[in-house]
């Protein structure tokens, strides 16, 4: 699940209440040089919210889940986040015990939310409702005795993190993260939906091309800041752009902590060491222009330009003599 960067709110592409303007094709000139050539973003549907505007999500109601199974700190009854000050906003990593039961239980969730991740791409139809695929994904991860690590992070109101219906040409990014046994597994994948134009597909492409560029430069001993280089050296030259709003994040019994994964070009400090775990998580982006913006919900968010973007994500687990995909 993506974190935003800096500001404390994560945010997600869940859609709760949207228009849809229908057919829209755009061209864009992302460039003050008027030699420069139009950029076309092809041909989709935009969402904007719906009016009148509905603030928050306190109007949805979660989920259930089974009594049996066990919740993530943040899901429990009268669970108030001030009071855990150090488990919500963690400031230190947390390295796994390489070769041990600890190792073991973080591979099961992160199987698991692999499996999860399969599950919904198999569900991703024209016509589908994303709502109905929440309520598939839902059932699915708790009836592995797991528990959807979104549902109730920060007041999050659904199980996976994901956007509206579905048209024929649509992408759409269906995030996962599981709960299982203490640990969390964390995963993402954009999928195609019916006929994708070619700017669409290209889009998607080239966004796991950088998720695994990123995955390349990991290894003990390498600096953190070597994810964002790589992806921008693979990204420079092409008509996309990165955004820089969203970050991976450290990963194991606690959802989000350190260390922050920035995708961009970026000096943070910090050097990757055996039993370090993150997620690597881009999102990139049609055009020159980055920018998102919250919709009323708090959660959805969009680009400036009403450009698509596209994510994938994986898990890493920092070894003694590399890096691995757990996910």
């Amino acid at each position: 699940m993506l974190r935003l960067a800096r500001p404390k709110h994560t945010l997600s592409r869940l859609s709760l209440t949207t228009n849809r303007y229908k057919a829209f094709r755009t061209v864009r000139k992302f460039s003050t040089d008027h030699s420069s050539p139009e950029i076309e973003f092809g041909d989709y549907s935009i969402i904007l919210p719906e009016e009148p505007f509905v603030f928050g999500v306190s109007h949805i109601t979660p989920r259930s889940v089974p009594e049996h199974i066990s919740l993530p700190i943040y899901a429990r009854p009268n669970y108030k986040a001030e009071e855990h000050e150090g488990h919500a906003r963690p400031v230190q990593h947390e390295r796994i015990a390489l070769g041990g039961e600890v190792e073991a239980r973080l591979r099961e969730a992160a199987s698991l939310a692999r499996k999860a991740r399969e599950y919904a791409g198999q569900l991703v139809k024209v016509g589908v409702t994303t709502n109905s695929i929440d309520v598939a994904v839902h059932e699915y991860i708790i009836a592995h005795d797991a528990y959807p690590s979104p549902l109730r992070y920060m007041d999050f109101p659904r199980s996976i993190c994901t956007s509206r219906p579905l048209e024929n040409g649509d992408i759409i990014n269906v995030d996962i993260t599981v709960f299982l046994n203490g640990f969390h597994g964390d995963t993402s994948q954009t999928f195609l939906v019916g006929d994708v134009d070619n700017q669409g597909r290209e889009l998607v492409r080239i966004t796991n091309d950088a998720l695994h560029a990123g995955i390349q430069a990991c290894g003990p001993g390498r600096p953190f800041k070597g994810i964002g280089q790589a992806i921008h050296d693979l990204t420079r030259h092409t008509d996309f752009s990165v955004s820089s709003q969203f970050t991976g994040h450290g990963i194991g019994s606690v959802f989000h902590r350190p260390p922050w994964i920035l995708h961009h070009l970026n000096d943070e400090p910090g050097i990757m060491t055996p039993g370090d775990c993150f997620t690597i998580e881009p999102s990139l982006i049609q055009g020159s222009n980055p920018r998102g913006w919250i919709f009323p919900d708090g959660w959805t968010a969009s680009t400036e330009s009403c450009a698509r973007s596209a994510q994938a994500e994986h898990m890493v687990l920092i070894t003694e003599n590399g890096a691995e995909v757990i996910t």
